[in-house]
């Protein structure tokens, strides 16, 4: 097999009727229509999907061709090689070093599509469009593909995000980050509709803080873009909740690094945070209720003693979450959040600050400041689990949140034992506040929901319940702080 090359490569989901739109107002080139058939392969315990790879044959025009492709983000590593079989030649690298020992290569799901690809001079670049609808298929599941990928063959990356602008301002073009081999993976193993979670990151020792920020930033946005298509689909509970995690992560992550982001660029950092709060805070409303339903109302439904007015409560409940999911999807489907993923991906893929010396540096050094610099943070705030207000208990619970998500970006920097040690405590403050937290929105929650008066008694007889246990909760919290703070941080002091 030839080395790697590096595919840089935007994807964007669209609907079948936007595909003509997209062509009419891209650069003018020399178009080509191909019919494309490509079998993924994998071992039956799945040893590239693990490894961050996937492997595929191609079959075009009676020619086939084996390509291996990892990574993630807007560069990717490229295997590829022409090949005389139906089946893979594991023997072509990389391949060996991605496989057991032994392992046996298996067709995983196939991938079928109509490919419409235009190659053209973008302002300083030289860029191939592909526009594909087709399906992905695996056993006796399918799910259908409508994407345009932009990629780059020569040139300044930044202009495929100015060419995504124009283009998104034409048709709406939503940001995506799952592959066809991804797409793939998630449908054979059953988690196509299962809202995304943020997965393990592994950061390599020889990792440099850019690297390092660059990996935890596209983590976070795939899991915003993959939430986000689901509210766009169906909306629910699960997918605004992952939504706003990873919102969360991704501002936290501009907070873990901002000694590093503080240089050239700031504008897109600055312009990223206000987004990212607008989509947040979009998402509220539907999280809010959908707490009080399942950690209020619910348990006094199945409980010995329902109030008068409990399933006039539920109704009223129930409409108002379906409409804060609505309110929820509109603001994932709206123009704001498609220029919010692209400018914000541009940012973190080409920003100014990538040319700041402190993006060079390994990441070692810089993880135990930054750990050191959050728990420091938290330590301040820990006060206000037991002596302050609400207020108080809300700061050390965003403090408490930021050394988390710190934790699990860098965890892969230290042993695992350690840091589960160590998130146990965090975690057990995170739930004490967490409650806390409940019982404060939950008041002006119910009052904006303007109920009707059985309605009414059923939800304050609720927050009534649920107040008596306030002190409790409290002291739970402040011994959880007293925990975490007693325990010894395994990134050194």
């Amino acid at each position: 097999m030839s080395g790697a090359d590096r595919e840089i490569e935007l994807k964007f989901a669209c609907g079948p009727d936007d595909l003509a739109t997209v062509l009419a107002a891209a650069p003018a080139g020399d178009d080509e229509t191909r019919e494309l058939i490509s079998v993924y392969f994998d071992t039956p315990d799945r040893a590239l999907q693990k490894a961050g790879a996937s492997l595929r044959v191609r079959e075009h025009q009676g020619k086939r061709v084996q390509t291996l492709k990892r990574g993630q983000g807007l560069v990717r590593e490229e295997h590829e090689a022409p090949i005389e079989g139906l089946a893979p030649d594991p023997g072509l690298a990389p391949l060996p070093s991605l496989l057991p020992d032994g392992a046996s290569l298996k067709p995983a799901f196939n991938v079928r599509i109509s490919r419409r690809q235009r190659t053209f001079r973008y302002a300083e670049a030289e860029i191939e469009m592909a526009l594909d609808q087709g399906e992905v298929t695996g056993g006796d599941r399918q799910s259908p593909i409508c994407e345009v990928e932009l990629e780059l063959k020569s040139g300044p990356p930044a202009t495929l995000f100015a060419l995504a602008r124009e283009l998104s301002a034409v048709a709406p073009l939503y940001l995506a980050f799952d592959s066809k081999a991804a797409r793939g993976q998630a449908l054979v193993a059953g988690d196509a509709e299962i809202a995304r979670r943020s997965g393990k990151l592994d950061l390599a020792g020889k990792t440099t803080v850019g690297e390092a920020f660059q990996i935890v930033a596209r983590q976070a946005l795939a899991q915003i873009a993959a939430n986000a298509a689901s509210l766009r689909v169906e909306p629910g509970p699960e997918a605004v909740h992952q939504l706003r995690v990873g919102a969360r992560r991704l501002r936290s992550a501009f907070a873990s690094f901002r000694p590093m982001l503080q240089g050239p660029g700031l504008e897109g950092l600055e312009a990223a945070k206000v987004g990212l709060k607008w989509l947040s805070r979009s998402c509220d409303r539907a999280r809010n209720l959908d707490v009080f339903a399942e950690e209020t109302l619910r348990p006094a439904e199945v409980g010995e003693h329902p109030p008068p007015g409990l399933d006039a409560l539920r109704r009223a409940i129930d409409m108002a979450r379906q409409a804060a999911w609505t309110h929820a999807g509109e603001a994932a489907a709206s123009g704001r959040f498609r220029a919010l993923m692209i400018d914000t991906a541009a940012w973190v893929e080409t920003g100014g600050w990538l040319s700041c010396d402190a993006a060079k540096a390994p990441i070692g050094p810089f993880a135990e400041r930054a750990l050191k610099h959050r728990r420091k943070a938290l330590d301040k705030r820990r006060r206000g689990a037991r002596g302050g207000d609400d207020a108080a208990r809300h700061h050390l619970r965003i403090e408490a949140k930021r050394l988390r998500y710190a934790i699990e970006a860098f965890e892969s920097l230290y042993g695992h034992k350690a840091v589960e040690r160590y998130l146990r405590r965090l975690k057990a403050l995170l739930d004490g506040l967490g409650g806390l937290n409940d019982q404060v929105a939950a008041e002006p929650l119910i009052v904006s929901l303007s109920l009707p008066a059985e309605a009414a008694f059923a939800a304050g007889e609720l927050v009534g319940r649920k107040a008596a246990g306030k002190a409790e909760l409290i002291a739970r919290a402040g011994k959880a702080a007293d925990k975490l703070v007693a325990a010894e941080p395994f990134w050194g002091r």
